[in-house]
């Protein structure tokens, strides 16, 4: 059985295979990873560098054959190629069998069974399915997804002295970042024991690398225009954008080594004596031209450490991959952020996310979950619904839990399920410790019953696609609801001879503890208060509407509690005048003898 990890990229995309305990890639005659580009010519498909060169250097119109990004199109029903309609499903089938056929050309592998196929954090559950099929379609199944800058941190540490790696960075932050052609992913990690557990994701599709060359092509044009004093009026060659976008990305990945660049294109400008288009571009124009773009992704980083309550001091490692990490710029900056000792950029930045993917594959690794689901009840209590610690369901597997609920208070019609995970990983989290909420979900209930009449039922699922489904069902309105949660953290435990975690916590509980409890709370903001409860307890019942229904509650023989009685006062009119008890316009207190005032 041979198991692989892969690494489909917006950009490129490579297999990574361990044997003998180093690493095999498997990359393409010109030893680079294989861009993922497609090219349908007539019945043939013409997929990587063959496809990629007819983009940079073929006449007009080529561009409406060929597909660059086809990543990009996951989720849509169908895209246009010269006329002719294509499912993404099936473009991007061609590029997985393409380097599928590329590695086992190579000695050294046999027949694929399965992949370990790396995702960006923040791909959405129809697109992760559509990948899914993708790579059915193509042949090899996927034993498991997992994150790009998760599989990065893995292959990093199994690249490296593993034991001496671990005891350097235990309970230590490590910031991992994938900026790459599609997108900036973003994951704060904490190594403990022998586990990596994920503080916290981000990723954004606003500042890849392919933005990064639009943007550079778009002011490159404009410049030409304004120097040639060529009108709006004047048009580009059909397909020349496409050819200048590819020669814009070929620049910008020279002057990560070069003070300077020539871009020509033969043919551009239509209807003009002079077509072709000339520019020369420096490595300070092009820092000018993207440090729009790279301040967002900065940001972007700073905002993450921010949401997770950390300071960059706090950061022992800044991992820094994908294409984009090459840019002096990004790396300045970096370094500006985080200091140069605690920045580190591989050499093998194209090909550590599949080489950490193919030792997943090779350790037989799978995915735990880092933070506890639950479910916010009544009065601010959580009920795990899938703990930390739990393992992630493999190719065909699914997660499934049902829980039996009750609704406290029914008289707005609605039950009110609040899906929440703990800031901190590990199941053995304090009631009031701060969460972040994930889903909600509603349905209708009776608003004629009483409180806890009304019974729920809650079906959490998680499947292979590392997706989590909520289905929340009122038995007796028979109304239903469903919501999904994808952006789900994770831990990975490696096969090393330090001291294992507790089998409670992936990431065991360190000592390092954000310095901001809970960021959500403003002036001015509001929240849902869940209705929901696991038992039949009178004290989770709103006071005011507990007094409907159930007055001898509030006997005080009875020693009722005191937020609830608060709540049956601040609720209850006024039994001179009928007003709400903080209307300005009852001035009835005033009316009462000083006697009663003085009570």
């Amino acid at each position: 059985m041979t198991v692989v990890g892969f690494d489909f990229g917006t950009t490129n995309s490579l297999i990574s295979l361990v044997r003998g305990g180093r690493t095999i890639n498997f990359l393409d005659e010109d030893q680079r990873p294989i861009p993922s580009v497609v090219c349908y010519e007539g019945a043939q498909t013409i997929v990587g560098r063959d496809a990629r060169e007819r983009l940079a250097q073929a006449g007009l119109g080529i561009h409406g054959n060929i597909i660059r990004s086809p990543k990009m199109y996951l989720g849509r029903d169908s895209v246009f190629i010269e006329g002719t309609e294509r499912h993404p499903v099936e473009i991007v089938s061609d590029v997985v069998q393409h380097v599928h056929r590329t590695a086992l050309k190579r000695q050294g592998l046999d027949a694929v069974t399965g992949a370990v196929v790396t995702i960006p954090v923040d791909m959405q559950g129809y697109q992760r399915r559509a990948l899914r099929d993708a790579f059915r379609r193509a042949g090899m199944p996927i034993v498991q997804f997992v994150h790009e800058p998760l599989a990065a941190l893995y292959g990093f540490f199994r690249t490296h002295d593993l034991e001496a790696t671990l005891r350097r960075y235990d309970k230590k932050l490590i910031l991992v970042f994938d900026w790459g052609g599609g997108t900036l992913d973003l994951t704060l990690c904490r190594p403990s024991g022998n586990t990596i557990v994920q503080l916290m994701n981000d990723g954004t599709e606003e500042v890849g690398g392919d933005v990064f060359d639009e943007t550079i092509m778009n002011r490159l044009i404009q410049d030409t225009r304004e120097r040639r004093d060529l009108g709006a009026t004047v048009e580009t060659h059909q397909g020349a954008e496409a050819r200048l976008i590819d020669r814009c990305e070929r620049a910008k990945i020279d002057l990560s080594s070069r003070s300077r660049v020539t871009i020509y294109l033969g043919s551009f400008f239509r209807g003009i004596p002079e077509e072709e288009f000339d520019y020369d571009l420096d490595d300070q124009e092009l820092e000018t031209i993207v440090r729009p773009l790279v301040d967002k992704g900065l940001k972007r980083i700073a905002r993450l450490l921010d949401d997770a309550g950390y300071s960059p001091e706090q950061v022992a490692l800044c991992l820094a991959t994908g294409g984009m990490s090459a840019m002096p710029a990004i790396r300045r900056r970096l370094h500006e952020l985080f200091g140069p000792d605690r920045v580190h950029v591989p050499e093998d930045t194209s090909t550590l996310i599949a080489e950490g993917a193919a030792w997943i594959a090779a350790d037989r690794a799978g995915l735990q979950l880092a933070k506890n689901i639950e479910l916010e009840l009544a009065r601010n209590s959580y009920l795990p619904l899938v703990k930390a610690g739990t393992e992630m369901p493999k190719e065909g597997e699914i997660q499934h839990e049902r829980f039996h609920l009750y609704c406290t208070d029914p008289r707005d019609g609605i039950a009110k399920f609040q899906l929440c995970t703990p800031r901190r990983p590990g199941a053995s989290v304090l009631p009031n410790e701060p969460r972040v909420n994930v889903q909600n979900v509603t349905i209708g209930v009776d608003d004629k019953a009483q409180a806890f009449h009304e019974r729920l039922e809650l079906d959490v699922q998680i499947n292979d696609d590392l997706i989590l489904q909520a289905h929340a069902r009122s038995l007796n309105r028979r109304d239903e609801d469903r919501g999904e949660v994808h952006n789900l953290e994770f831990g990975l435990r490696l096969p090393a001879g330090a001291p294992a975690t507790t089998p409670d916590s992936p990431g065991g509980q360190s000592d390092d503890v954000p310095l901001r409890t809970d960021s959500a709370t403003r002036v001015g903001s509001v929240s849902i208060r869940s209705n929901v409860s696991a038992r039949d307890d009178p004290s989770l019942v709103p006071g005011e509407f507990l007094y409907e229904y159930d007055p001898c509650y509030f006997d005080v023989r009875h020693h009722p509690p005191p937020y609830q009685v608060r709540e049956k006062l601040y609720y209850q009119a006024c039994s001179l005048c009928g007003r709400s008890s903080n209307d300005p316009a009852c001035k009835c207190g005033s009316r009462l003898p000083r006697s009663i005032q003085a009570i």
